[in-house]
C-alpha cells in the first residue's frame, strides 16, 4: 500500500526562474459571491450591488465584480502552488485590473517565477512571482507581482495531523 500525501506550496529548490504554474480548477464569480464580498469589506458602492445603476449609470452598462475580489480569489487560486508552504508574503509591488470581471465570469490564474533568493539565514528563501487572472474569454483581469518567503525543503517543519495518522487504517480490535 501507498499512502500519497498531496503538497501544497512549494520548497525554496522547487522554484525555478521562469516556470510558470497553470493553477487549478478556475472558479465562476457569482452574483451573490460579488455582493457577499462587498457587504463584508463594506463596500456598498452601486456599481456592484445595483443592477439598475449599472445598466442606467455606469457606462460598463452591467455590474462590474469588485475588484478586491478578483484579486483575491487569483491569489487564493494560486496558494497550493505557490505559496501553501510559505512562512510570508512579503510584498504586493504592484495589482492592476487590465479589464472588468463581471457576475458569470469564470476566472483561472497563471504565475510565472521571476526571481529567488536565498536569505542570510539560509534556511528559507524569497521567491517573486508574477500572477495573472484570465477569464473565459481570454481576457487578462488582473495582474499582481509578490514577494513570498518559503522554506528550504531542509529545514520545513514537517506537516502533521491532531490524530494518530497510523490509527486512521488500522485494522479495529475484537
Amino acid at each position: 500500500m501507498t499512502t500519497y500525501d498531496r503538497p501544497f506550496g512549494r520548497h525554496f529548490e522547487d522554484f525555478e526562474v521562469g516556470d510558470i504554474y497553470k493553477h487549478w480548477p478556475g472558479k465562476t464569480i457569482t452574483e451573490a459571491d460579488d455582493h457577499l464580498f462587498c457587504m463584508i469589506t463594506m463596500n456598498h458602492h452601486p456599481l456592484h450591488t445595483n443592477v439598475w445603476f449599472a445598466e442606467n449609470e455606469a457606462p460598463q452598462g452591467r455590474n462590474v465584480v469588485v475588484g478586491n475580489l478578483v484579486y483575491s480569489l487569483v491569489l487564493g487560486l494560486s496558494v497550493p502552488d505557490v505559496s501553501g508552504s510559505a512562512i510570508a508574503n512579503l510584498e504586493i509591488e504592484t495589482l492592476q485590473h487590465p479589464k472588468p470581471s463581471y457576475h458569470g465570469d469564470t476566472i483561472y490564474a497563471e504565475t510565472r517565477v521571476l526571481e529567488k533568493k536565498l536569505t542570510s539565514k539560509g534556511d528559507r528563501g524569497i521567491v517573486k512571482v508574477e500572477t495573472k487572472g484570465i477569464n473565459q474569454r481570454g481576457e487578462e483581469v488582473c495582474y499582481f507581482v509578490r514577494k513570498v518567503m518559503v522554506w528550504t525543503r531542509e529545514t520545513a517543519p514537517a506537516r502533521g495531523r491532531p490524530y494518530d495518522t497510523d490509527a486512521v487504517w488500522a485494522e479495529p480490535t475484537p
